[in-house]
Parts: structure tokens; sequence; C-alpha cells
């Protein structure tokens, strides 16, 4: 470690000890998110926090000397919202990772935000209950970055985003004070809500420092149904027709691209021919009845091969298909991963639009989504060493952005706005709400030092 004996890395030392690092080659697995669009800067240093303590101490420090604080979790973002910005404090949570209650009666888990998606659920599901928030990531990411970008993932159509999950708060504000929001009880309409303010706004407000979340009782029963379209069209068609007569949890698109990509990689044998796949799952104790529904409404969209099944085992294994999308991709190149959601009646609009641009620019563009909320995933591939190439993906994303916008969709649905997309907040929302954000954020920081020039 670096000795400095003045200033505010010496005053982050002499306060929070071991927890603060300075050492380059360490420093720099902190600077920035999985967005290779968004710049990263040099930190002045990273502080591990290991308690509430070390959050405040951290905070009060840069408070002082005015030095802007990222806040990091796993570093698992699609925005650039936790990149370092130069001469910044790093902010990581990853060490505050205690699950520190579960009441099995109110059905509510007490977190710190450093605790793993995936090790929350696991914990909830020994003691017969679900902890419903899946962003895909689950295996990797921290429930405070959920927290931050209010993440979402496949059952939002049916169950929500992390936000909808939320009971209470605990954040240590830009000053180092500490406030509580929310309450554990089912019905709370005390107050401003400040729980959602902080819910998605990617540590621009404060740093949470424990949060709780809400349980659901684990199904009782699953069921699977894999349909594939000659085109996307008739995917959608489908997806409509489905919500008409079933309430499915999820129901997860892919385009041929990215059927290939996942055949390529898993072997499953999937119908490379079709135009798009979906992926059904219905859970409850109407299941098995909501599935058939669904496969009716997909071969009366002109489905062209059908599958169903009612046993969870297989039912885990064709919904591996969807999880593994991301990464099938990924071997073919470097990824820039888009988040666009748009109506579901215009989702074949913004999919034809996505396929016109790829031609256009000559890129290979994979889109998978959630289509039951019409949140795309539209991924480019590129390699980011070619000059030529990394600009035509800039191009490709900004006209899948500008489409989406136009087909009066939302410029995020569950990545967060972060870097990468804040140049698209001001179109989108207009000018006097970003102002009454900026107030917002002003009441809560009012000297700026929260990951400034991010999320709002």
């Amino acid at each position: 470690m670096t000795v400095v004996s003045t200033g505010p890395v010496a005053d982050l030392v002499a306060g929070l000890g071991d927890a603060v690092v300075t050492d380059s080659a360490t420093m720099i697995a902190y600077t920035r998110d999985q967005s290779l669009l968004s710049p990263s800067g040099r930190p002045l240093a990273v502080v591990r926090a290991r308690s509430t303590e070390h959050v405040v101490t951290a905070l009060k420090t840069a408070h002082q000397y005015g030095i802007p604080v990222v806040t990091r979790g796993a570093g698992t973002g699609l925005a650039g919202g936790a990149n370092a910005i130069d001469g910044c404090i790093v902010l990581s949570t990853e060490k505050l990772n205690r699950i520190l209650a579960i009441d099995e009666q109110s059905r509510i888990a007490t977190v710190e935000p450093g605790v793993i998606n995936g090790d929350l659920a696991a914990a909830a599901a020994e003691r017969g209950l679900w902890y419903v928030p899946d962003p895909g990531s689950r295996a990797v990411s921290t429930i405070g970055g959920n927290l931050a970008t209010n993440a979402g993932g496949a059952c939002c159509a049916k169950y929500g985003v992390t936000g909808d999950h939320v009971a209470r708060i605990k954040a240590v504000l830009a000053d180092g004070r500490i406030i509580h929001t929310g309450a554990a009880t089912r019905k709370n309409v005390a107050g401003l809500n400040l729980t959602q303010l902080l819910v998605g706004s990617e540590g621009t407000l404060a740093v949470i420092v424990e949060a709780t979340m809400r349980l659901r009782r684990t199904p009782t029963h699953t069921a699977t149904v894999v349909a594939a379209f000659s085109d996307p069209v008739r995917a959608v068609d489908a997806v409509m027709a489905i919500q008409a007569v079933a309430d499915p949890s999820l129901v997860e698109l892919m385009d041929r691209t990215t059927i290939a990509a996942v055949n390529d990689m898993t072997h499953m044998g999937l119908d490379e021919t079709a135009g798009a796949l979906l992926l059904i799952q219905c859970d409850g104790d109407a299941a098995a009845a909501e599935a058939q529904r669904s496969a009716d409404a997909c071969r009366a969209s002109g489905a062209t091969e059908l599958y169903s099944s009612t046993d969870p085992a297989e039912g885990d294994a064709l919904m591996q298909a969807r999880r593994v999308a991301l990464t099938a991709l990924e071997r073919r190149g470097s990824t820039l991963l888009d988040d666009v959601a748009v109506p579901v009646p215009r989702l074949p609009h913004m999919l034809d639009a996505i396929a016109r641009i790829a031609d256009r620019h000559h890129l290979l563009i994979g889109t998978f989504g959630h289509a039951a909320d019409g949140n795309l995933h539209p991924t480019i591939v590129f390699d980011p060493a070619d000059p030529d190439a990394t600009e035509r993906a800039h191009q490709a994303f900004d006209e899948m952005v500008t489409r989406c916008l136009a087909l009066g969709g939302s410029i995020t649905g569950e990545h967060g706005v972060g870097d990468l997309k804040r140049p698209y907040l001001e179109p989108m929302l207009g000018s006097v709400e970003t102002s009454l954000m900026a107030g917002i954020k002003a009441a809560f920081d009012p000297t700026g030092i929260l990951n400034p020039g991010r999320a709002i």
C-alpha cells in the first residue's frame, strides 16, 4: 500500500486501515463494469467496506474534501454506472455480504448490499420461500447492485422488478448521515416514498448498506412450453394471444441469430430455421392448464414446432437455452448488450429495425429478451480492437435506442442509465422532468459527489 502522510488518502487509511487500497494493480479490477463503450478513469483509492461504519467514514472523508464517490457492487452492470472517475473513491460493498435475518412468518429477508442474489434465493429456498427477482446474473450480481439499477429479469411481467420486492432500506447520505426508509409492514403510506427514490438511483442519492426484501411462497408446480415460429411477427402474435388466456411467469424470446449461437454452444438441437423461439413457463396450482392454453395460443398463431413439459427438471433444462444466450453470443466476439423496452404490440417493429440496423452496419446482432413485457436485449458482436467495427457498433447502438424512442419505448427496461444511456435521458423524459430529478439529487447530495454525471 502506498503510504501518504497528509490528505484524503491519509485520512482514509487512518480511519479504515487495510480496507483502503491504493495499489494500482489491485485497483484496476475496480475501475469498470461490463459496458465496453463506457469510459472509465483512475481512482484515488478503493475502499472495500466491511461495515456501515466504514461507509460512513469513507463518505465523511469524501464530503470533507469534495471527492467523487462511485459505489460498486460486483461490477456486473451493463451501462457504465459503476465505472471509476478520475480522482474518485471507489466504494466497494462486496464485503458487506451477510444475510442478517430471514423472518419466515413475515416473509422478509434483511441483507447487506454485497449479498449475491443467488445466495439469498438459496437461503430462502431452504425455508420453503422464494426470492423472486432474477436478473439473469443471479449467480454473480448483488442485491445492492440490483437495487441500484432496479434490476429486472425474466419474471417481471408477472412479479415485477426488484423495486417491487423491497420493504425498507438503510442508507448513508453523502455527508455520512444514516437514513432509514420504508417499513416491514405490508402497507405503508407515511410520507414520501423515499425507498423507491433510492431504488434505481444508481448510487447518485445515497449508499445502500442494508435492505429488507420481500419473499414469496415457492410455487407448487411449474410447466414449460417451447414454441418455434417462422418469423418474429408470429411469435409476438402468440405472446399477445397467450396473455389473453394465461398469466405465465415468463415468456422469453430468441431470434434466429441467438438460436444459432446457443445451438453451436450447447448442441441442444434447436430449430435453426426458425425465425424466433418462445420459451414459456407457468407456475402455481394451475400451471399445467395455463401451459396448455399457452401452447394452444402458440399453435393458433402459427407455431411450426411445439414442446411441453410439466417436469420441473426438464423445464429448467429447456430454460437453459435462454440463460446461456449472452454467453453463446460472447463466444463469437466482444459484445455490447443493449436494453430497450417497447409496448408488446410494437415488438415486431423493433425486431425488424434491429435486423435492418445489423445489415446496414454489417454487424452480427443477436436479440433475446423478455417478450411478455416488451424488454429486448439486442446484443452487438464486434471487435473492440478494430476502430471501424467499434464505430459501427456505436452507430448501431444509437440507432436502436433512437428507434425504440420513436416506438414509444424506454431507453432501459432493467439495466439502468449509467453513463451509456445518459445522452438519451432528456430526449425520453423531457427537460422539465430531468430538472426535477436534478433537484432531488441536490436535496440528497448537495455537493454532488455521489456518482456525478451518471443516471440522472
